[in-house]
């Protein structure tokens, strides 16, 4: 199998952090430049049918995208250490977190980070206003989380899942813009340790050749 990756995006790093805590280490990385529109490029194209990273072609040429869908395949393929759920109850709330950590958190942070670094101007027609709006909303959203890890060492429950996985990168992509997690949401800040703590997550800052 191949992996279409990029160094820095979050959705590309989402995968290798995954991969990072399964150990796997038999998939084929391939590195693409989005500055440079390498993912824009026929031939990518014919693959992953949008310009997408992450993707992942398959050993039949069955190639898919979305960091989710992937991890997904991943898991099913390399079952241990769990991060999808054991039973249908704990996968249920590992996808009812994964969804609120991706949709309040992490996609309005990553069109926040777009929207106001200079650098993303060269991938997005910025809009100051919208960058600031889903700031706003993810630093609000943050206290959910919160509460949440106020009650649980990890999001979904007992045991780092994709949902940490998800939430974690969202909120670290933004050193991009230098945003300041405040003080208060001490739950946040322990787990973020933990987070940063963690192997995986200097492997899944790394991206192969």
């Amino acid at each position: 199998m191949k992996l279409y990756d990029t160094p820095l995006a979050p959705n590309p790093r989402r995968v290798r952090w995954f991969m990072a805590e399964k150990g796997i280490e038999d998939i084929e990385i391939i590195r693409l430049n989005l500055m440079e529109g390498t993912h824009k490029q026929p031939d990518y194209l014919a693959k992953a049918g949008l310009p997408n990273v992450p993707a992942l072609e398959m050993d039949d040429g069955t190639t898919i995208t979305e960091s989710l869908a992937i991890c997904r395949y991943l898991e099913a393929l390399y079952p241990e250490p769990n991060l999808f759920g054991r039973d249908p109850k704990e996968t249920a709330i590992i996808e009812m977190w994964t969804r609120r950590a991706e949709m309040l958190v992490a996609t309005p942070l990553m069109i926040a980070v777009r929207h106001l670094h200079p650098a993303m101007a060269a991938l997005e027609q910025q809009a100051p206003e919208v960058g600031e709006h889903n700031k706003a909303g993810a630093l609000k959203a943050l206290k959910v989380l919160d509460r949440r890890l106020g009650e649980t060492e990890w999001l979904a429950g007992e045991r780092l899942t994709i949902a940490d996985i998800v939430a974690f990168i969202g909120i670290d992509f933004t050193r991009m813009i230098k945003l300041v997690i405040p003080e208060e949401l001490k739950h946040v800040h322990r787990w973020a340790e933990a987070m940063r703590a963690r192997p995986a997550a200097k492997t899944g800052m790394k991206s192969g050749a």
